[in-house]
């Protein structure tokens, strides 16, 4: 059987421009994801050193909602890293099995995403191409994988001048200029669109050529319409704003977060996080199962125990379509790290990164409804929580929260 130094390999997973990811064990029989760069790549001495401080940087990263790196070697003929493995659906297939969010279950899921993009940022790095199809949904609530693409912040010296690193319709319009400096308010960008994307079933800047979705990110065209509340509505584009300094912070996006989904889960946490529940849970159930015949061997359960806390799927929720079965392939990579539960997911369509120039020409813009205005409220000194406050992390019913009061952007954390 093929090995990468102590790691069996078992079935390939998936392929990208960076490498390949394979599903994999160690001497123990633990699965693990696996990839390995492409030989070209591997040729390239800026790669490898680029290669090297960024894995050193990811594996700081800590937190329930990210995956964990566990090995690396830049210095190998083909470098490779490892990370946990755990079998769920991406929110972009969960989303395509279950249709638009609500306004609970979308808290939940952003205040999850928000806390694991904090984590990755107190360790040095932007992520820069968050998006539904690099976030996979266990058991134990969302996961933030793929820092396959991430840069660290202080050395961005060692980035081609002019790279576009990023995906359209998720990619902040800031990073498609030639002097761009990624900083984590490209990642609330990023994050807003995911979440208007989990609410419609739809990416704010529509579809279409790659050209045309980044020349309407860059107009700053986002279509808002058909997210739950006029208060999401603001909130979301406050997010969405052309001016990077003029977005909230991640420390502001996890408290406004939190708040609501602890709103939306006062009454639903004895029935468990919405994830636990069906649809959602037939839908990891069945990835897992794939998982177990791919590897030979039953996986998922003894890895993960079901959160107590959380929310469920309220009255107004619709019976989705049965997600896919056991034959379905496993995702590229589902790396991923139990820990303590809180928000939930859903997701969208994979879209490919371009660098493709926004001034390549417009194309028709999707029909749009101007987003309400978002006025910042007075700002009161408030700590910043590290999960959903009132221990309900997965809370999420189908229900409107009330007035706006999340903090305006540059105000204290």
């Amino acid at each position: 059987m093929e090995q990468v130094a102590e790691y069996r390999l078992v079935a390939l997973l998936g392929e990208g421009g960076m490498g390949r990811v394979q599903l994999a064990r160690t001497a123990s029989g633990r699965l693990v994801a696996v990839k390995t760069v492409h030989e070209h790549l591997a040729a390239d001495p800026g790669f490898r050193e680029r290669f090297r401080r960024e894995t050193l940087a990811a594996r700081a990263v800590a937190g329930p909602f990210t995956a964990a790196v566990l090995d690396a070697d830049p210095d190998a003929v083909r470098p490779w890293l490892a990370t946990e493995f755990c079998a769920g659906p991406t929110l972009a297939e969960t989303a395509d099995a279950l249709g638009p969010l609500g306004a609970g279950p979308l808290a939940a899921l952003g205040a999850a995403l928000a806390e694991a993009l904090a984590g990755i940022h107190r360790a040095g790095l932007v992520h820069r191409d968050l998006k539904p199809s690099n976030v996979v949904l266990t058991r134990g609530g969302p996961k933030v994988l793929d820092f396959g693409i991430a840069r660290r912040a202080a050395d961005e010296a060692l980035t081609a001048t002019g790279e576009v690193i990023g995906s359209p319709g998720f990619i902040a319009p800031e990073l498609l200029t030639a002097d761009a400096e990624p900083a984590p308010a490209a990642d609330v960008f990023a994050l807003a669109a995911l979440l208007a994307r989990l609410a419609t079933g739809r990416s704010p800047y529509g579809s279409g050529p790659a050209h045309q979705v980044l020349y309407r990110t860059v107009r700053g065209e986002a279509d808002l319409d058909g997210v739950p509340t006029e208060e999401w509505r603001a909130f979301l584009a406050a997010c969405l704003t052309g001016d990077p300094a003029a977005r909230p912070t991640v420390a502001e996006v996890l408290r406004w977060c939190s708040e609501r989904s602890a709103e939306a889960g006062a009454e639903t946490e004895a029935d468990g996080a919405w994830w636990e529940r069906d649809p959602v849970a037939g839908l990891i159930r069945r990835r897992e199962e794939a998982v177990a015949t791919l590897a030979g061997a039953r996986v998922g359960r003894a890895n993960h125990q079901p959160s107590k806390a959380g929310a469920r799927v309220g009255r107004g929720a619709r019976s989705p379509p049965r997600p896919p079965g056991p034959h379905a392939p496993p995702d590229q990579g589902t790396p991923c790290r139990p820990g303590p539960r809180t928000p939930s997911p859903p997701r969208p369509g994979r879209q490919q990164p371009s660098p493709m120039p926004p001034h390549a020409g417009p194309g028709p813009p999707p029909p749009r409804r101007a987003p309400p205005r978002w006025v910042p409220p007075r700002r009161t000194p408030s700590r910043t929580p590290t999960s959903p406050p009132g221990g309900r992390p997965g809370g999420g019913c189908w229900r409107s929260a009330g007035p706006c009061s999340w903090p305006g952007p540059g105000s204290a954390a």
